[in-house]
């Protein structure tokens, strides 16, 4: 083996042992690594983490609430009459205890609202998580489809390479004129644009699915995995969809995310027409200090240590039509939040319709993609034969072969659009 044969073999092998080692992904691994790595999820689950962190500091107001006040400092007081001055050193110190005995729902429903409020962000989270796993799924088969489409136009080079060298020989025998060699070689170019085209659409394809999973890897590191399709078998391998029109709309209204989350916010808004009206009322509290107090010199004029409990009653009479407003506009709040739960549900169901009808209308156009693929072949191998024995010219051969090659790139792209259809339908009905 010489030198340069030794390089090439050597090349071979280490551009082999890279393909090897890169990871390979199945479309569930990509959707586990994006939800594990994408930010935009992230940033949905932190802003329910935080609306559970406003639920926790309304619940703190049925706790108790315990201050501690310390103080020292100097004690002066001039002759007053029969009693002398005072000179002295004082230390006190407080400790204060107020706890919430009943405020008529102002609590309550403030407290509700952040619960109902946190349920609609784990809502909307979810909803996230689901149009994340869609997201993976059509960056998914996109890629497939570009490498399926990149096959397609390999073999649409092949075949006009081969018309090339035909045309070739049928010149160099006087069969064939001039022209016909060089439609070959103009085809044959055209042939090799549309593949240089397929190849950069499968690295912008890699590209989204580095976006939707969150790979921040400056070189591709991963490939994913595809099996070899039989294209003369498409339709029959499609997967039936489970439900019909009338059971996808039902699941939807039971199981979508978006519309679980507008249900928990009108419960928020009835929260919060509570607390507006409960500024009407008063609001209860038991009370508990202790005062604690020293001084050096003058100790037996002044009480060590006292104790005070009572419960008071906080009932605001008037304060300018706050109340009345503020009640107003929570009820304006709950009505908006219905009506975008009725606007919802009309979207939802519009959404399932059409995801549903795309779906199968996509099925229905396999079904006479296959046959037309079946029907161009055999319009091709006509046409090569009528070529071969003058019959035809060769635009006819050339329209023939395009429109075979035409037609197997559109049953590559309906077949992977139906997949993604069922993705798209899948999210629309929250499965």
């Amino acid at each position: 083996m010489n030198i340069k044969n030794r390089f090439i073999f050597l090349s071979t092998v280490m551009i082999s042992m890279h393909l090897n080692a890169l990871d390979t992904y199945t479309v569930d691994d990509l959707i586990l690594t994006s939800l594990k790595n994408s930010p935009d999820l992230k940033i949905s689950q932190l802003r329910y983490n935080a609306s559970t962190k406003r639920y926790d500091a309304a619940f703190s107001n049925y706790l108790p609430k315990v201050d501690l006040v310390g103080s020292a400092g100097k004690l002066l007081q001039s002759e007053v009459f029969t009693l002398p001055s005072i000179d002295d050193t004082l230390i006190t110190g407080k400790l204060s205890l107020k706890q919430l005995i009943y405020d008529f729902g102002k609590t309550s429903g403030s407290t509700d609202s952040q619960k109902f409020t946190a349920k609609s962000y784990n809502m909307n989270n979810a909803q996230q998580i689901s149009n994340k796993i869609r997201d993976v799924k059509k960056a998914y088969y996109n890629i497939l489809k570009a490498k399926a489409l990149i096959d397609v136009h390999k073999e649409n080079v092949l075949l006009n390479k081969a018309q090339l060298y035909r045309s070739k020989r049928y010149f160099e025998a006087g069969i064939r004129t001039k022209i016909d060699v060089s439609d070959a070689e103009v085809t044959v170019i055209k042939a090799k644009l549309e593949l240089k085209k397929a190849q950069y659409n499968l690295k912008l394809a890699y590209a989204n699915l580095d976006q939707v999973v969150g790979f921040t890897d400056v070189e591709q590191t991963y490939k994913v995995y595809s099996a070899k399709l039989d294209l003369n078998n498409l339709y029959s391998s499609l997967i039936e969809y489970e439900f019909n029109l009338k059971e996808a709309i039902l699941y939807a209204y039971e199981h979508r995310y978006k519309l679980k989350k507008e249900e928990e916010k009108i419960k928020a808004s009835k929260a919060k027409i509570d607390v507006a009206s409960s500024g009407y009322l008063p609001s209860l509290y038991l009370n508990a200090d202790y005062h604690y107090q020293k001084a050096n010199d003058y100790q037996f004029s002044i009480p060590k240590n006292r104790w005070t409990t009572n419960i008071n009653l906080n009932w605001n009479l008037y304060q300018g039509g706050y109340t009345k407003a503020t009640k107003q506009e929570s009820i304006i709040n709950l009505n908006i939040s219905n009506s975008r739960l009725l606007d919802t549900k009309l979207l939802i169901k519009k959404s399932t319709t059409n995801a549903y009808l795309n779906l199968n209308k996509t099925k229905d156009t396999i079904k006479l993609d296959q046959s037309l693929v079946k029907v161009s072949n055999e319009k091709f191998d006509q046409a090569s034969k009528r070529y071969e024995h003058g019959l035809s010219d060769y635009i006819e051969l050339q329209e023939a072969r395009q429109g075979y090659i035409d037609s197997k790139a559109t049953l590559v792209v309906d077949y992977y659009n139906y997949y993604i259809a069922i993705a798209n339908l899948d999210n629309a009905i929250g499965k």
